[in-house]
């Protein structure tokens, strides 16, 4: 009686990057030799508003590029004034073998702070 070997699966791949308050933030995830992934990707962003912002005077925009090409994009007025607000976005991407993903994530605002860019990538 012969024994046949378990079938081995590769661990899930997962990449961050966190870029703090920065305006630009990229996370590059290397190609593989022998396979095609699946990730599912997570971006946020969040931004101080003043404790003395006027409704409406402020605003706060994210948009995520995958491989060079822009995936989502939204600016929205900021609330929350003397705290915190923000925005996030998730989407899947396949990734051939022998293919690189390049996630680029930019965010910019008027009368805010940047406080953070955040971005994940888990294979599916």
């Amino acid at each position: 009686m012969s024994k046949t070997p378990a079938p081995t699966t590769a661990p899930r791949e997962r990449w961050s990057h966190s870029a703090g308050d920065a305006a630009l933030a990229t996370l590059v995830i290397p190609p593989h030799a022998t396979r095609e992934r699946r990730f599912e990707v997570s971006v946020a962003m969040t931004v101080k508003v003043p404790a003395d912002a006027a409704p409406g005077s402020c605003w706060h925009e994210m948009s995520v590029a995958a491989n060079g090409a822009q995936q989502w994009r939204r600016r929205l007025p900021s609330h929350n004034a003397g705290s915190f607000d923000g925005l996030d976005y998730r989407f899947t991407r396949s990734v051939p073998v022998g293919g690189a993903l390049r996630l680029v994530v930019a965010v910019q605002g008027r009368g805010v702070q940047r406080r953070s860019v955040d971005i994940e990538a888990e294979e599916m």
